[in-house]
């Protein structure tokens, strides 16, 4: 960055105005860059689905516009699904919902199918004649650039269940910023670049979670042996190798406050935290150590199964947190207890009468029988486990910086403060 930008930068949060910038209601910007009503760029959407369409699509903050059944598993849409707005690829759509990541909604383009239909709650729009490119509002909306707008009349008061009530016609008539075209033009290049580079990087990281799957099946099963072992493996039920830990601490002591998810588990954040929900102050929270293997009975069948691997800490105490038993590898017997096959195979001990509630108690999980090589076997077979984690979590941290990068091109460019064309 050179000594220029970061002068520039330094005024801009002094408020101050730098020489070839001007104020507007979406901040300090290029005094050549013009400022006009959203109504002039992009149009709205009315058209009904009467072609009987059933792509149902949501807004999903990762994938875009995708379908409701790939994104939830099932249609969350009525079977009546003529009010429903009918899209055409290219086309945008905005989710009133805010959310932590999208305090004012979220706005995508339809890309991924021909067409589909989304809810009639969406504010639905094209790009006008007069807008020759759209895909430079695609990175302006992903960017927040129309928050600042939306709040100006989306009061905090008109929120009703996490939908922000948005009337159309202000909406239509929030303000842009409009660079030259060939300014468009330009940032929308970098910008594309950079996403190709995390799609790209995506699309390793995809194939690379493949070959660990593979090789968790092939090794795990026996079906594949690694060089150089030929020992029997023997039955072995899980209570011969676990032991529920039982041991409770109060909040606020010597082990930080941890949540268990289908991601693994890490500290617990504001989303997740229901602390307020709870109303008596002797609460007693569960201790797990670092290697336990911890599980939540009523969401085990959606994968909620990991080793521990942050450290001591507490959690929920309708968690499960088992001892590891040093007859067995640690590693080994966590990628076999997170396997799909796995958790499918003891779910047929769940007990409830409701979907939710169904859980497996941990004196049924700990009668499951598995068959396990011998323990030298077993040590080899985590280490080759392993190294394909420690790549996957290299790669993961690579797109994190691609993405984090993306996001400062974005600020910098979206905004002005760094010029790509004169």
């Amino acid at each position: 960055m050179t000594a220029t930008i970061k002068h520039r930068i330094e005024k801009i949060r002094r408020g101050e105005v730098p020489e070839g910038y001007k104020k507007s209601k979406n901040g300090i910007a290029p005094s050549n860059w013009k400022e006009v009503r959203f109504k002039r760029m992009f149009s709205r959407i009315t058209r009904r689905n009467t072609i009987n369409n059933t792509n149902v699509l949501t807004i999903s903050a990762q994938y875009g516009l995708i379908n409701q059944e790939d994104f939830f598993s099932k249609s969350v849409a009525g079977s009546d699904k003529s009010n429903y707005v009918l899209l055409q690829q290219g086309e945008f759509a905005y989710n009133k919902s805010y959310s932590a990541n999208y305090p004012y909604g979220a706005i995508k383009r339809l890309e991924a199918y021909p067409s589909g239909i989304v809810s009639p709650l969406y504010i639905c729009f094209s790009a006008t004649e007069e807008n020759t490119c759209p895909t430079f509002y695609l990175h302006y909306f992903e960017a927040g650039k129309l928050n600042r707008e939306i709040e100006a009349f989306a009061q905090e008061g008109a929120r009703n269940h996490g939908l922000l009530n948005i009337p159309v016609d202000d909406f239509f008539n929030s303000l842009l910023l409009v660079p030259s075209e060939a300014e468009q033009q330009k940032i929308t290049a970098v910008l594309s670049t950079q996403d190709k580079i995390i799609e790209l990087k995506e699309k390793r990281l995809a194939e690379k979670q493949r070959q660990k799957k593979y090789l968790v099946q092939q090794l795990l099963t026996g079906k594949k042996r690694l060089p150089g072992f030929q020992g029997e493996w023997q039955p072995q039920p899980l209570r011969n190798l676990l032991k529920e830990r039982k041991s409770y601490s109060p909040k606020g002591l010597e082990y930080p406050h941890v949540t268990l998810s289908t991601e693994g588990i890490f500290p617990k954040s504001e989303r997740y935290d229901r602390d307020h929900l709870v109303k008596s102050e002797d609460k007693e929270y569960k201790i797990t150590h670092l290697g336990d293997i911890c599980y939540n009975p009523a969401n085990l069948k959606f994968g909620v199964i990991y080793e521990n691997t942050f450290g001591d800490a507490i959690f929920s105490p309708i968690y499960v947190t088992f001892e590891v038993s040093d007859k067995v590898c640690k590693e080994y017997l966590a990628n076999y207890l997170m396997r799909w096959d796995f958790i499918n195979a003891v779910r047929k001990y769940e007990e409830g009468t409701v979907y939710e509630r169904m859980a497996v108690k941990p004196e049924d999980f700990l009668k499951y029988v598995i068959s396990l090589p011998p323990l030298d076997e077993q040590t080899a077979i985590a280490k080759v486990l392993s190294t394909a984690d420690r790549e996957i979590d290299l790669l993961r941290q690579d797109i994190e910086q691609e993405k984090q990068k993306k996001k400062a091109l974005m600020q910098l460019l979206l905004t002005g403060i760094v010029r790509v064309t004169r």
